[in-house]
């Protein structure tokens, strides 16, 4: 089985920045793709950013030029810098990551989700 590990939400002010990281560990082969979505108290969740195994990166319009994602091959970990927070960021953040488990089976799983409240 897989495991992801989220951390970095918190309470941040509008404007200011904040760092999510997620590992993933267990049984994997290799990793597809990594991202982040997002949910809103009342909204369904969104894509905010993915990046694959080949480095393309993929960002909702609503976060271009402000969330840059990033990852750490060696630790199987995906980052998202985020920058310029406004209170419209604020959401429960949730990793995804589609992965090989063997050289034919492809499985998705999602991380706990971590709350990121921006608010002044």
């Amino acid at each position: 089985q897989v495991q992801l590990v989220e951390s970095g939400g918190g309470l941040v002010q509008p404007g200011g920045s904040l760092r999510l990281s997620c590992a993933a560990s267990g049984s994997i082969l290799s990793i597809n793709a990594m991202g982040w979505y997002r949910q809103a108290p009342g909204k369904q969740r969104e894509l905010v950013a993915t990046i694959t195994s080949g480095g393309s990166t993929n960002y909702a319009d609503s976060v271009k030029g402000r969330f840059t994602i990033s990852r750490d091959n060696a630790k199987n970990t995906v980052y998202l810098q985020m920058n310029s927070l406004k209170p419209e960021d604020t959401a429960v953040y949730y990793c995804n990551a589609d992965l090989m488990v063997t050289l034919i089976v492809r499985r998705n799983y999602w991380g706990q989700g971590t709350q990121v409240t921006v608010s002044s």
